[in-house]
C-alpha cells in the first residue's frame, strides 16, 4: 500500500492520523475537508480496522458517493464495505431492519414532502378546519420543525400559546397516527423513528453501538437536534466520533440546522482533539479576503484565519444595476466577456440568488443570447406528474396501505371511479378500520356504489393485486414495463398527441431506463422497495451533474460544497439579501451573512456581485437600496461599475419630496413618532403624492403620505 499520506498537508495529516476519541475538524471553505475524511477511512482500514465498523455520514448522495469512490481509488475494494450515506438513508436502512418492532413492516413506504402535503391536506379536512385558517404548507413546515425538537404531539399541545398552535397539535397528532396506518413515514421521521427505535429496544442501540466503533460526520454545523441525539447515542460507547465543519457555513436553520452542535461540540466532548484547517485551495487572495472580511462582522463564530497560496487573482466585480432587467442583460453580458477574453467554457459560470422566484429575468436573457443552461432546483426528474404517477403505482404495489399513493393513480387513467365513490369507500373504510385497498378488495360489502364504479373499483384491485403477485418473481425493471403497458400509460398520452404529451411519454420511458438500470447494476438486491427507498432520498443536487456544457443557475443553498470559476451572486439589496425577516433578529442577520460567506467562497477565479437600484415586484416597480453586505468588502479589493440614467435623476431633482424619498428603500427600518418601529414595504407615487407602505411592528401596515409622515432612518 503506498504512503498516501504524503498527498495531505501538515494540518490535514494530523487530522486524518488522529483516530481515537472525539475529534472536531474546523474545515474553511476549500480547505479540503473532502478530501480529510475520505483519506481517514482509508487510514482507520490501513490500520485493520474493519470495513463494517466504520459509519461516514454526509448530507447528499453525491457526497457520499464520492466519498466512497475515492476511498475505493487510496485503498482498494476494502472499502466497498464501509457504511457511507446521508443520514436519512443510513438510518432508513437501519428501521428496514428493525421496523416490526416499531409496529410497522418492513415495506414501508417513505413520503416525500408532496405526499407528506397531501396528508396533511387530508388530515386538515378530516378535522373540520378550514384552510383559510390553516394553512397545509405552513402546518407542514411547522410540524417538521416541531418533530426534528423531539417534541410529540401530546407535549406540544402542552406548551401551545395560542388557538393556532393547538389546532397544530391536533394536526400533527393526526397525521402521525395516518402515517403510521398507512405504514408510511415521512422524512423527519427516518430520524425520530430511529432515536424511538433505540429509546425503546436498549438492545437494538447496543448491536449498533459495538457495530460501528468509528463514527465520522460530513458538515457537522448543518445537524438538527435529531441528529445530534442520534449520533451522541451511537458514539456513547467507544467514544470515536470524529466530526467536521465551519461554523461559518451554518446556513440551515430554517430547516432545523442548529449552529450550537458545532459551537458547542467541546463542552459535550471536553477530551476532544481539535484541528483547523485553514489553507484554502480553491480561490484567490482577494477572494478569500474578501470573505473573510464580510464574515468577521459575525459575532457567534470560531475565529479561523484563512490563507492560500493561491494568486492574487482579479478584484471583486460590483455591478450597479438600473433595475432587475438590467441586472439580467448585464450578468449575461459580462458572461461572454468572460468567455472572450480567457476562453471559459458556459459550465465555468454559476449565477446565484437568494429566491427561486429571481431565476426567470436570467433565463429570459440567456435564452435570448441562445446560451443553454441548467437550474438545480427545478421540478426534479422524479417529481414530475407522469412520473409520480408511476412510484404511486409502485408504492401501492409495494405497500397496499398507502392511501396516498391509491387516491393519486385509482382513477388514472380514467376507470370511472370518481369523487363519491371514493368518499363511499373511505366511509367504509373508516367503519371497518380498513386501508383503502382493503375495502375495495371488498367492493360488493361497499352500499351505493354504482355498476361501473364496481367494474372500475374491481378492475383496478385485480391489476393491483397482479403486481403484488409478481412483485417477488420479476425484476423490478421487468414488473416496471409491465405495467407500464398494462395500464396502456404510453397509448394515453399518445392519444392526446401534444409536445407536452410527448415531453410526458419521454420522462416515462426515461424513468423506464432508470429502473431496468437499477435492476440490472444490483442482481442480488436491486428489489422494487429498495429502488423506491433511493428514489424517495433523491435531492436536486443529487441529480445535477456539471458534464453538460450550459450556465448553471440556483439558489444560495444550494450551491454549498461546490465551486465554479466564476461566480455572479445577485440581487444583493436589502429586504431581499439580507432577506426581510433577518432585520429584527441578529440571529437570522448572522445567516443571512454566512449566506453570503458561502456564496463568495464558492468563486475560484473570478466573483460578480450585482444589485439592482429598482425592482419589479407584483407587477410595480419599487426602489431598492444595496445590501449592506456590499459595504463590509474592502474597498481596495472592489471595481465597481455603475449606472448612468440622467433622465431619472432629472425627474427626481424636480421634487423635493422625491428627493426625500431617495433615502428610502425597501427594507429600511424606520421610525415614526407615533408608530414606532417598522419596515418600508412598498414606495410609490411621484411628487407630493409620494406614498409609503410601512410594516409597524406593534400597529401593523400603515400607508404614510410621505411629506407628512417624517419617518427618521434607523441605522444598524
Amino acid at each position: 500500500m503506498r504512503d498516501f499520506l504524503k498527498d495531505l498537508n501538515k494540518e490535514q495529516r494530523e487530522a486524518v492520523k488522529w483516530v481515537n476519541g472525539p475529534v472536531l475538524i474546523l474545515a474553511g471553505p476549500g480547505s479540503g475537508k473532502t478530501r480529510v475524511l475520505t483519506y481517514k477511512i482509508a487510514y482507520l482500514l490501513s490500520l485493520g480496522v474493519k470495513p463494517w465498523e466504520i459509519l461516514a455520514l454526509t448530507f447528499t448522495n453525491k457526497a457520499a458517493n464520492e466519498m466512497k469512490e475515492r476511498a475505493i481509488q487510496l485503498v482498494g475494494d476494502i472499502a466497498k464495505n464501509v457504511t457511507i450515506g446521508t443520514f436519512h438513508s443510513v438510518f432508513a436502512k437501519i428501521l428496514r431492519q428493525e421496523a416490526e418492532k416499531l409496529g410497522y413492516t418492513k415495506s414501508f413506504t417513505i413520503y416525500d414532502q408532496d405526499d407528506s402535503l397531501s396528508l396533511i391536506r387530508n388530515v386538515i379536512k378530516e378535522l373540520n378546519f378550514s384552510e383559510d385558517n390553516v394553512n397545509p404548507s405552513l402546518a407542514q413546515a411547522k410540524i417538521s420543525n416541531i418533530k426534528n425538537a423531539l417534541i410529540t404531539p401530546e407535549v406540544f399541545l402542552t406548551l401551545a400559546e395560542n388557538q393556532f398552535d393547538e389546532k397544530i397539535a391536533q394536526i400533527y397528532k393526526a397525521y402521525q397516527q395516518s402515517l403510521f396506518q398507512r405504514n408510511a413515514m415521512d422524512f423527519d421521521d427516518l430520524l425520530i423513528k430511529s432515536v424511538e427505535l433505540f429509546e425503546t429496544h436498549p438492545d437494538v442501540l447496543e448491536k449498533y453501538q459495538t457495530k460501528f466503533k468509528y463514527i465520522l460526520v460530513d458538515e457537522y454545523q448543518d445537524t438538527n437536534r435529531v441528529q445530534y441525539v442520534l449520533l451522541k447515542m451511537l458514539s456513547a460507547r467507544h467514544r470515536n466520533l470524529c466530526v467536521i465543519g465551519d461554523d461559518a457555513q451554518s446556513i440551515y436553520s430554517w430547516r432545523g440546522a442548529e449552529i450550537r452542535n458545532i459551537l458547542d461540540f467541546k463542552n459535550d466532548f471536553p477530551e476532544c482533539k481539535i484541528f483547523k484547517l485553514e489553507q484554502n485551495y480553491r480561490s484567490t487572495k482577494k477572494i478569500l479576503r474578501a470573505a473573510d472580511s464580510v464574515i468577521k462582522n459575525n459575532t457567534e463564530q470560531i475565529l479561523k484565519n484563512l490563507w492560500t497560496e493561491n494568486s492574487e487573482g482579479d478584484p471583486i466585480v460590483v455591478l450597479e444595476c438600473k433595475d432587475d432587467k438590467d441586472e439580467a442583460e448585464k450578468v449575461v453580458h459580462f458572461i461572454k466577456e468572460e468567455i472572450r477574453k480567457n476562453k471559459y467554457n458556459l459550465r465555468d459560470f454559476v449565477i446565484l440568488y437568494r429566491t427561486n422566484a429571481q431565476s426567470r429575468l436570467f433565463e429570459d436573457e440567456l435564452r435570448r443570447e441562445g446560451f443553454p443552461y441548467t437550474i438545480v432546483g427545478s421540478v426534479a426528474f422524479y417529481k414530475r406528474k407522469e412520473v409520480k404517477d408511476l412510484l404511486a403505482y409502485l408504492k401501492v404495489i409495494v405497500n397496499p396501505k398507502d392511501d396516498e399513493s391509491l387516491l393519486r393513480i385509482v382513477n388514472f387513467p380514467n376507470r370511472g371511479i370518481g369523487d363519491i365513490t371514493i368518499e363511499r369507500i373511505r366511509a367504509f373504510a373508516n367503519a371497518k378500520g380498513l386501508s383503502l385497498f382493503e375495502a375495495m378488495c371488498k367492493l360488493y360489502a361497499i352500499p351505493g356504489l354504482t355498476e361501473r364504479a364496481r367494474r372500475g373499483v374491481y378492475n383496478f384491485c385485480i391489476l393491483i393485486q397482479k403486481y403484488i403477485d409478481l412483485k417477488d418473481k420479476i425484476s423490478a425493471g421487468e414488473l416496471a414495463r409491465a405495467l407500464v403497458d398494462d395500464i396502456g400509460l404510453i397509448r394515453y398520452y399518445k392519444q392526446e398527441g401534444t409536445p407536452e404529451a410527448q415531453q410526458r411519454i419521454e420522462n416515462i420511458e426515461e424513468f423506464l431506463s432508470a429502473i431496468t438500470e437499477f435492476s440490472n447494476e444490483n442482481p442480488e438486491d436491486g428489489t422494487l422497495e429498495k429502488f423506491l427507498e433511493e428514489v424517495s432520498l433523491v435531492s436536486d443536487i443529487d441529480t445535477w451533474e456539471n458534464k453538460r456544457d450550459a450556465v448553471t443557475l440556483m439558489t444560495l443553498h444550494s450551491v454549498k460544497g461546490l465551486e465554479f470559476p466564476v461566480v455572479f451572486i445577485t440581487g444583493l439589496e436589502e429586504g431581499l439579501f439580507p432577506i426581510v425577516s433577518s432585520f429584527y433578529n441578529i440571529k437570522e442577520l448572522e445567516e443571512e451573512r454566512r449566506l453570503f460567506y458561502v456564496g463568495m467562497t464558492r468563486a475560484m477565479k473570478k466573483l460578480y456581485l450585482s444589485y439592482a437600484k429598482r425592482r419589479m415586484k407584483a407587477g410595480n416597480m419599487f426602489e431598492q437600496r444595496r445590501s449592506r453586505f456590499l459595504d463590509e468588502i474592502p474597498i481596495e479589493l472592489v471595481i465597481q461599475h455603475t449606472s448612468k440614467d440622467d433622465r431619472r435623476a432629472r425627474i427626481y431633482e424636480t421634487s423635493r419630496v422625491r428627493s426625500q424619498a431617495l433615502n428610502l428603500s425597501v427594507g429600511l427600518l424606520v421610525e415614526h413618532e407615533i408608530f414606532g418601529i417598522g419596515i418600508v414595504r412598498e414606495i410609490s407615487g411621484y411628487g407630493d403624492n409620494t406614498r409609503v407602505l410601512v410594516d409597524f411592528e406593534n400597529f401593523g401596515r400603515k400607508l404614510l403620505l410621505l411629506k407628512y409622515a417624517n419617518l427618521k432612518v434607523i441605522t444598524l
